[in-house]
């Protein structure tokens, strides 16, 4: 990348933009919900880090895990080996395992967002790493990073894996057989931990990255037999039963269910919507992603791609939580990076900038208040404070959108891919001269 065009980003007037952009989400966070709001406040709930540590201590104390009511009332759903990662936090108090844990997501964050700048050609010198910092804060302002900090959910670090083992690709068109030592690996103990990175698995057999794709699978079979050795009974359990029950996550008629088949259920009112429909729809999804993915890669564009195959998963998947969808992140980033590329027209910077704010006011944590009790999991709260534009139903003829947005900016983002990718390709086979698509 070009001094002049990196340049752009990391002045020092744009630097100051970004601590200022910071600072006022810190502030608005707020202003959604405050932060010392009994139970709804950012840092008030964290139930899946209760969950994951109550599953641990269940281990520990001779239980059984997946016949246990962790809570009172809650279902563990992850693989085995994911016990192992949790015992040190069940092994602190709750207190200082949330502290420990959201402190854990805040340097998630950063790391992603830095492997991503990097990835797009920046320098990590320390303009970059403040604007990284900076962007921490507005990307809680996100639907699914808020919910992932309020939660105490786990998607953050596995994407953080995911792009920290893929991203060490070289050049497009480089042979397979050069790829970085154990690459693959990471992204399998990713899906041994939570199964919807397999996915990856068919990006890249379609990339023809034999090495890397046995790689994932490597990772993903040492996950089981480690859980097997560690815990047999509770190991078999789980893939010959508990990993089909997808009812254990959740009801398809959920309002946050941010999945096709979620959305069928929303749509229709169901809690059982036509199987074949909603295969076909997923199988439709998968085609359309992959395909965005294999052109964007094509394209020196291997960020996106790999956001585009992450989302993919969270579209194909039978339930997926508004936290699943984290791959909002290196989005931002990469809208962030092609609106100060000075390599790109004026038309395509301001084309980034309209999808860039589409994306995050579609993912934006708006706040839906309840002014009545209602149950909480396992407590009854005298009032709620909901986030996310699924809660926001009160405008009926954009109800097809409200119910459903994460799907619709996977689709935006998958065919604004192929557009840009396919006029380039015209005009590269119109102009001999004409450069590839800019990094």
């Amino acid at each position: 990348m070009s001094q002049q065009r990196r340049r752009g980003l990391v002045s020092t007037t744009a630097v100051v933009g970004f601590v200022l952009t910071g600072l006022l989400a810190w502030w608005l966070q707020d202003v959604i919900i405050p932060y010392d709001r009994p139970i709804w406040g950012l840092f008030d709930y964290q139930l899946d880090l209760d969950v994951y540590r109550a599953g641990a201590q269940t281990v520990l104390d001779g239980g059984k895990l997946y016949e246990a009511k962790l809570l009172g009332q809650m279902d563990y759903t992850y693989a085995p080996i994911s016990v192992i990662v949790f015992i040190p936090f069940a092994l602190m108090s709750f207190d200082a395992a949330r502290i420990v844990w959201s402190i854990g997501i805040f340097i998630a964050l950063y790391l992603v967002i830095m492997l991503s700048f990097k990835s797009l050609g920046h320098q990590a010198d320390w303009r970059l790493r403040t604007i990284a910092v900076s962007l921490i804060s507005v990307m809680m302002l996100l639907e699914p990073v808020r919910t992932t900090v309020w939660y105490g959910q786990i998607n953050v670090f596995l994407m953080l894996l995911i792009l920290a083992d893929l991203l060490r690709r070289m050049p497009v068109g480089s042979d397979d057989v050069t790829q970085p030592r154990l690459s693959g690996v990471a992204t399998g103990f990713a899906a041994g931990i939570k199964l919807t990175p397999l996915i990856f698995i068919f990006y890249l057999v379609l990339l023809r990255r034999w090495r890397t794709a046995l790689g994932v699978v490597g990772g993903f079979v040492g996950t089981i037999a480690v859980g097997f050795f560690v815990l047999p009974a509770e190991s078999w359990k789980f893939w010959t039963q508990t990993m089909f029950d997808s009812n254990r996550v959740g009801v398809p008629q959920t309002s946050g269910n941010q999945s096709a088949r979620g959305a069928l259920a929303n749509l229709i009112g169901s809690d059982s919507p036509n199987v074949v429909l909603w295969l076909a729809i997923a199988l439709a999804a998968v085609a359309l992603g992959m395909y965005a993915a294999v052109l964007a890669h094509r394209h020196g564009q291997e960020l996106l791609a790999l956001s585009l195959v992450g989302m993919t998963s969270c579209v194909v998947s039978p339930m997926s939580w508004g936290h699943h969808w984290v791959w909002f992140v290196p989005l931002v980033v990469l809208g962030i990076h092609f609106v100060f590329d000075a390599g790109r027209s004026s038309a395509e910077r301001v084309g980034a900038g309209v999808l860039l704010v589409a994306g995050f006011l579609s993912a934006f944590a708006w706040r839906e208040h309840i002014s009545f009790a209602i149950w909480l999991v396992n407590q009854t709260v005298p009032e709620a404070f909901l986030t996310g534009l699924f809660f926001k139903d009160g405008i009926v003829w954009l109800r097809w959108f409200t119910v459903d947005p994460y799907n619709w900016v996977f689709i935006g983002v998958a065919v604004a891919t192929i557009v840009v990718a396919r006029r380039s390709a015209t005009r590269m086979s119109n102009s001999p001269s004409a450069a590839a698509l800019p990094g």
